[in-house]
C-alpha cells in the first residue's frame, strides 16, 4: 500500500493550511488520495506534493481556482505552460495598468499639463493591412502587443515604400461596454505584395472620416488626459458622429515604448472643410 500522509503532515510539507487543502478538495483542485468513510479524514501521498507546490505557487500569483484546476489536471506539459503563460501575460497587463494609473495620478497632483492643440483632419479612404478581433477590454494589452509584433513582422518583409503609418481603430462598445472589435493596422500603397500577409492579418479598406485630432507626446500613462481634453472640446465645439476613435502611432506604441507620439482622432461631422 502506498505511503499516506495525514492532512497535518501534508500541510506541513507543502506549506498550505489544512483549511486551504479542504478548500482545494471541495473545488476539485487537489483531491486527497483517500478519504476515510467513517471520520472523513483526508490522506495524501508523497507523490501529490509537487502538485500541491504548484497550487501554492499559482495562488500567490492570483491565478483563478478554475485555471489552477485545469493546470493540475492536465498531463500535457505544453498546455500547462500555455495556461500559466496566459495568466502571466494578464498579470503583466495589470502591472502596466497600475503603473500607468500611478503616473497619471501624480501628473494630476502636479501642475496641469497644457491643453493639447486640436486640429481638424480629413482622412481619405485608406487601404490597410489589419488584425481585427472581438476581444474583452481586459485583454487589450496582451492582444495589442501580440498584434503589433505580427504586423511589424509583415511590414519588415514588405517593400518599405509600400508601407504607411500604423494605427488603431477603437469602437465605443470596446471602450464603453468592455467588449468589442479592436483593429490594429498599417496603411499600404498599391505596391504592397499581399503574399507577405500572415495568418490573422487581412487587407481592409477603412472609410473616409473627418476627425478632431489631438497629439499626445510622452508616456502612455498620460494618454487619458489627452482623451479627456479632446472629448471636452468635441462636446463643446463639434458635432460628433457614431464612428470609432482612431489612433495613429507616429512614434512608438502605447504600452510597449516608454515614449510615444500618438495622434488621437475623434470622429466629427463637418459641413465645411
Amino acid at each position: 500500500m502506498a505511503s499516506l500522509m495525514t492532512i497535518g503532515d501534508f500541510s506541513r510539507a507543502v506549506r498550505l493550511t489544512a483549511k486551504a487543502l479542504r478548500f482545494y478538495h471541495r473545488n476539485g483542485v487537489l483531491v486527497p488520495a483517500h478519504v476515510d468513510d467513517h471520520n472523513g479524514y483526508r490522506l495524501y501521498t508523497p507523490e501529490q506534493i509537487p502538485d500541491a507546490q504548484t497550487v501554492r505557487t499559482l495562488r500567490t500569483l492570483d491565478v483563478p481556482v478554475e485555471v489552477i484546476r485545469e493546470v493540475v489536471s492536465t498531463p500535457d506539459v505544453e498546455l500547462r505552460a500555455e495556461l500559466i503563460s496566459d495568466h502571466l501575460a494578464r498579470m503583466e497587463d495589470k502591472l502596466e495598468e497600475t503603473r500607468a494609473a500611478v503616473e497619471s495620478l501624480r501628473a494630476m497632483l502636479e501642475r496641469p499639463r497644457p491643453q493639447p492643440e486640436i486640429v481638424h483632419r480629413s482622412v481619405a479612404e485608406t487601404r490597410v493591412v489589419a488584425i481585427r478581433e472581438c476581444i474583452d477590454l481586459r485583454d487589450l494589452g496582451t492582444w495589442f502587443r501580440r498584434s503589433v509584433s505580427t504586423l511589424q513582422g509583415i511590414a519588415d518583409s514588405a517593400d518599405p515604400d509600400a508601407i504607411g503609418s500604423f494605427g488603431g481603430v477603437w469602437p465605443d462598445d470596446l471602450l464603453v461596454d468592455g467588449r468589442g472589435t479592436a483593429t490594429l493596422y498599417f496603411a499600404i500603397q498599391n505596391g504592397f505584395d499581399e503574399h507577405a500577409l500572415r495568418s490573422g492579418a487581412e487587407v481592409l479598406v477603412l472609410p473616409a472620416v473627418e476627425l478632431a485630432v489631438a497629439r499626445h507626446e510622452g508616456s502612455d500613462a498620460l494618454v487619458p488626459q489627452v482623451y479627456a481634453a479632446l472629448g471636452a472640446h468635441v462636446a463643446r465645439h463639434e458635432l460628433r458622429i457614431d464612428a470609432p476613435v482612431r489612433e495613429t502611432y507616429i512614434q512608438g506604441f502605447p504600452g510597449i515604448d516608454q515614449h510615444c507620439v500618438i495622434d488621437i482622432g475623434w470622429p466629427i461631422f463637418r459641413v465645411f472643410r
